[in-house]
């Protein structure tokens, strides 16, 4: 059994999608990050970055438990752990691997920092809005040139870039992006959110979810309390 620490976000959905995709057995803690429950000592004691999600894999390499945090991570480990979603030839493998890292350090940030100017900050800055909106649509239009070219991310076959990248896309409205001048993406898109392991992934603790409406809410989320240390 796999012990997840998650909440429903792009990140913690990329990892419930990849454990459906492989059937493995899981169960799923709710980790409420606009309560604070990432900073308390036992989901920081596997996540020290208090950032969802985080697991425990009660049999790990050596038969004996492992945690681990980082999504990106996670789904490295999850493919290894069950030989899917990442092609086992070298050249597959690094270009699955390339377009998995242009999404942890791209489209994650990129169109996080969008979701928070456009949506969540308190002071609407037209610079920052304009500079991630931009930002946004500058990274659909390179999966779209690839897209154009490839059926999935990396290339012929379904890997853990793909499910990496979905779940970031989802919220394409609130990024400033038309999705329909994106044809290629959109196509992608639509054919990843008819998986029906993808259309399990994304349910899991999303009834627990609750918009960040409350003063405190956005004071943890946003505000001093997430640069103490802890």
């Amino acid at each position: 059994m796999i012990q997840v620490y998650s909440w429903a976000t792009p990140n913690g959905h990329k990892v419930h999608i990849m454990l459906e995709e492989c059937e493995l057995p899981y169960h799923a803690h709710p980790v409420d990050i606009g309560a604070g429950d990432q900073f308390k000592d036992a989901f920081l004691a596997i996540s020290p970055n208090n950032k969802i999600p985080a697991i425990v894999d009660e049999e790990g390499p050596d038969g004996k438990p492992i945690s681990l945090f980082e999504s990106g991570a996670i789904l490295l480990y999850l493919a290894g752990k069950t030989g899917r979603f990442l092609p086992e030839d070298v050249r597959g493998k690094y270009e699955t691997l390339e377009w998995l890292m242009f999404q942890m350090g791209g489209v994650g940030p990129m169109l996080g920092q969008a979701h928070h100017f456009r949506i969540y900050a308190p002071e609407k800055i037209d610079y920052a809005i304009r500079r991630y909106t931009n930002e946004a649509r500058r990274l659909y239009g390179v999966l779209d040139k690839q897209l154009g070219h490839h059926p999935y991310v990396a290339g012929d076959m379904y890997t853990i870039a793909d499910i990496a990248i979905w779940p970031w896309l989802r919220s394409w409205k609130n990024q400033g992006v038309v999705m329909s001048e994106f044809p290629n993406v959109q196509r992608w898109f639509e054919a990843i959110e008819a998986r029906p392991a993808v259309q399990r992934g994304i349910k899991v603790l999303a009834e627990a979810r609750q918009p960040f409406q409350d003063a405190k809410a956005r004071e943890i989320l946003f505000g001093a309390t997430q640069y103490t240390r802890h």
